[in-house]
């Protein structure tokens, strides 16, 4: 279906968006013709970025659980994306009745459907705010993540698929620490990043004339420099690894790494 003639005041429906392109990818129903088309040219150079998107989704519903079966009973999930089936907040609550969560997007049409990830369980809250990743310190005060969380308990820092738009080399590294430095001892960070570590050096230097030539939002990261995201935190087995190698399911089976292209990681705050 197309939202074009539905589209909420401060949103432009012809021009892409990556968490309504995720939604399509994710076999939504909350895109534009203009996500479509940015999708389907990405998919037509990229075959596999669409299961890319999937296993992405797989691991932020694993990386929930295993936080929430650690003890983690609230979460701060930025880059929230449109609502799908298993949110961060329905996986933490299966586990954790009364776990909170902050939802943070920057895309209108999120706030639309935001009915869906505020519908908690009777014991525990959710809450959404409109803000952008890269100043950290509005969504840190924030009266909505204030109210909903107590930042002197432990946080589960859910940055998933998002900090691939931060482009720049090094960029992504301050905001990471700054949200990190307002979150106690015992919180986690779970992070995935698209990466062109398994490309071909033909499709590496294809992707780099696609952001320079403002074809693609997504500023690709090697594992060196993702890894440093995780500075100073203790990583969870098994490390930095493809986002359908963290963990998987038994029995799963596991695809080729340039398949993916995302990398993974959980770290502990000590």
């Amino acid at each position: 279906m197309d939202h074009s003639s539905a589209a909420p005041a401060g949103l432009d429906p012809n021009v892409p968006h990556p968490a309504r392109r995720y939604n399509y990818w994710l076999g939504g129903k909350d895109h534009f013709a203009a996500d479509r088309a940015s999708g389907d040219a990405l998919e037509k150079l990229f075959p596999k970025v669409r299961d890319g998107a999937l296993a992405n989704r797989a691991q932020l519903q694993r990386a929930t659980r295993f936080l929430a079966e650690a003890g983690i009973r609230q979460f701060l999930d930025i880059g929230t994306g449109l609502p799908t089936a298993d949110n961060t907040h329905e996986v933490a609550q299966r586990i954790i009745p009364d776990a909170r969560i902050v939802y943070v997007d920057n895309d209108p049409l999120v706030m639309v459907h935001a009915r869906a990830l505020l519908n908690s369980s009777p014991e525990g809250r959710t809450a959404y705010i409109e803000a952008d990743l890269n100043t950290p310190r509005a969504i840190l005060q924030n009266p909505a993540l204030r109210e909903t969380l107590d930042l002197g308990q432990p946080v589960g820092l859910m940055l998933i698929a998002v900090l691939h738009f931060i482009h720049g080399d090094g960029a992504a590294r301050p905001i990471v620490r700054e949200l990190l430095d307002a979150l106690p001892a015992g919180s986690y960070l779970v992070a995935t990043h698209a990466t062109s570590d398994f490309g071909t050096p033909e499709q590496q230097v294809l992707y780099r004339q696609l952001v320079e030539q403002g074809k693609s939002d997504v500023w690709t990261r090697p594992k060196e420099e993702f890894t440093a995201l995780f500075d100073g935190l203790e990583l969870v087995e098994p490390g930095v690894v493809p986002a359908s190698e963290w963990r998987p399911e038994p029995g799963a089976v596991i695809p080729e790494r340039s398949d993916i292209n995302i990398w993974t990681a959980v770290g502990r705050k000590p």
